[in-house]
């Protein structure tokens, strides 16, 4: 028998050897939970013993077998491998029981076998590979393909988990005021959600499952547009990527308008490289489709207009484009499906677009590029930057590469253009302007094409010197990624022994569902003793508003009756055009804040009729403390400020 075949029989774990960890895990498991243990750390717990056990029965004859009994990275490997199995395997147990209802002791025998079916494959590539890498051959296809399988699975199993965060519920309160257009943002989030919710039910699953098939979307895109530029082992690292970079993880599961955004981008860049590359007349025309949609989901897609126009004035062969119909017509049926936002600014004095240019621009001067910087290295990683920075994508074409054809350098200027141009504006904005950490997302979707080739040469060139220190460390790089993902959904999903939560819950979403449980409960009161529906009043300028709004039982009541800070003249985003429809007069309210400042005398008295005194409450996750909220009861608001008494 070869020594591969005798390493696929050992981990493989032929007859009862395979069978005692997922019995020991079912058995402790039960045991625990009987014993009074809470769900996650039995499951921790059981686990534990179970991979123990693994390794025994298992894992040590193939180490053996390869000869690498005493490999520390063999053990390291493992590790990591048990960590991924651990976490989906929580992922599924919290699904079961907590979102399915199943009982903990059914639930756990599923979830044993989950954690059996993702570990035995990683613990075979564990013991088959000394090194974790990312490149091409066929150990390093492998490896990728068990990372892109595990950053789908992280989304799919934990996004109905996860509580939402205030930008989810407030985008999922667009979708309850369906529209052409909306103040802050266009309006595809808004239809996405909608599709979801009525397909897969109102429910944090239903919000997020756009987000989960945009990400589908934008990993196809550029898995072919990589194909086509630089060949299949750097389609296939462009794939990882997808999969591990922040920004395009959390884009992939969090439904915000970046979601179908990053869709559009990848699916523009792969069309306009069909256009101008490869040129295909047709692909004009689905790269308008694809910009349109881009528009309906985020305004910065026309970033790449400019780029276009670039490339086509400094690339001798692409400059009979100019004499064509095909580019004209893309922008045309690009505008043809912007034109529903045009008709909502049209009637609502240009909102929307004065709220994303000018309100922006008049703003009071504020350096922030150093931000932008930051901002970068968050969503590329360190060794993502560093791999910019040393790759082709900077020093231009290598002297080796001239054998790849005269395209080669058409390939990189396009490339470059596709990140230069949208970079370029956010750096001259960051000198006077503040930016957000997500602003530059998409752009970098045109880097992953380079980064991949960019690994990919690394590891079959030679590369020494920095070089070749930044392709040993994409692999580490990948695996710290998706571990600090997997780990991080759990804790937010199930929790951590002994680790509590942060009292920032617009930062940590936990605590949202006990919030909505509570401030239901004094609705409910309310309703007893008068007789009427209250108002419930999110006092900040969207966040608390949208979470009651969603965390509340009756979904067609709580839309309709809540409201945010806008009613005592303060911003409120979109609120302040919902509330438009909102009767309040002498009703009563029901005023929620984190900061007993925003409902005290002095911001709210000047409005309403009578202020009952300020109370307090406190959030609770799975017995552990969040943080504590506040809030009022008031009657009689008025629309303007009630003359002093």
């Amino acid at each position: 028998m070869t020594q591969r075949a005798l390493i696929a029989e050992s981990v493989g774990g032929l007859g009862f050897r395979s069978v005692w960890g997922p019995v020991a895990d079912v058995i402790i498991f039960i045991a625990a939970t009987g014993q009074g243990m809470r769900l996650a750390n039995a499951h921790l717990v059981s686990f534990a013993v179970a991979t123990i056990l693994n390794y025994f029965l298992i894992v040590r004859r193939a180490a053996a077998a390869a000869g690498r009994s005493t490999d520390w990275r063999l053990h390291v490997h493992l590790l990591v491998v048990s960590l991924f199995a651990v976490c989906l395997r929580g992922a599924v147990l919290g699904l079961l029981t907590n979102v399915w209802g199943w009982s903990e002791h059914v639930a756990i025998m599923l979830a044993a076998v989950a954690a059996m079916a993702l570990a035995l494959p990683g613990y075979t590539l564990a013991v088959r590979t000394t090194t974790w890498t990312l490149g091409g051959g066929e150990q390093r296809r492998r490896m990728a393909m068990y990372l892109v399988v595990i950053g789908f699975l992280l989304r799919l199993v934990y996004i109905t988990q996860v509580e939402l965060l205030p930008e989810d519920s407030y985008y999922w309160n667009y979708a309850q005021h369906l529209d052409l257009g909306y103040l802050d943002h266009p309006p595809m989030v808004a239809w996405l959600i909608w599709l979801g919710t009525a397909v897969c039910g109102d429910s944090e699953f239903g919000v997020r499952i756009g987000a989960l098939c945009c990400a589908a979307v934008a990993s196809f895109f550029a898995y072919r547009l990589t194909r086509n530029l630089f060949g299949k082992p750097s389609a296939v690292v462009a794939l990882v990527l997808m999969q591990v970079l922040p920004f395009f993880f959390l884009a992939g599961m969090l439904m915000t308008p970046d979601a179908p955004l990053t869709a559009a981008w990848a699916g523009t860049l792969y069309f306009l490289e069909r256009a101008l590359i490869a040129g295909q007349p047709r692909a004009w025309l689905l790269a308008g489709v694809s910009i349109g949609i881009g528009l309906i989901s985020k305004y910065t897609i026309a970033m790449l207009v400019p780029a276009v126009v670039l490339f086509v004035i400094l690339d001798p062969q692409s400059r009979r484009w100019l004499l064509r119909w095909e580019p004209y017509a893309a922008l045309i049926i690009a505008l043809v499906i912007f034109s529903p936002v045009i008709l909502w600014n049209a009637q609502h004095e240009w909102a929307s677009f004065a709220f994303q240019t000018s309100r922006r621009l008049a703003e009071a001067p504020r350096f922030a590029l150093h931000k932008l910087i930051i901002s970068v290295l968050v969503l590329l990683t360190p060794t993502g930057v560093l791999t910019l920075l040393v790759s082709r994508f900077t020093r231009g074409i290598a002297a080796s590469d001239e054998a790849e054809g005269a395209d080669a350098s058409r390939r990189w200027l396009f490339i470059r253009l596709s990140v230069l141009v949208p970079l370029s504006v956010f750096v001259v904005f960051s000198v006077r302007h503040d930016v957000k950490i997500d602003w530059t997302g998409a752009l970098w979707l045109g880097a992953v094409p380079a980064l991949a080739t960019s690994i990919v040469w690394f590891g079959t060139k030679g590369a020494r010197g920095i070089r070749a220190w930044v392709y040993s460390a994409w692999g580490p790089t990948a695996v710290f990624m998706l571990l600090l993902y997997s780990v991080g959904l759990h804790y937010l999903a199930l929790g951590l022994p002994d680790v509590g939560y942060s009292s920032r819950l617009e930062l940590v979403p936990v605590g949202w569902r006990d919030l909505g449980r509570q401030i239901n409960a004094i609705a409910d009161d309310i309703r007893r003793q008068t007789g009427m529906e209250p108002v419930i009043v999110g006092m900040d300028r969207y966040e608390l508003a949208s979470q009651l709004a969603f965390y509340a039982p009756d979904h067609a009541r709580s839309v309709k009756e809540t409201s945010s800070r806008n009613l005592f003249g303060q911003n409120g985003l979109m609120y302040g055009r919902w509330a438009s429809s909102l009767a309040v007069g002498n009703r009563t309210l029901i005023l929620v804040a984190w900061d007993p400042h925003d409902i005290s005398d002095e911001l709210t008295a000047p409005y309403v009729a009578r202020l009952e005194p300020l109370k307090e409450g406190v959030l609770n996750r799975g017995g552990t403390e969040v943080r504590d909220f506040h809030y009022r009861i008031a009657r009689g608001l008025a629309a303007q400020p009630l003359p002093q008494r």
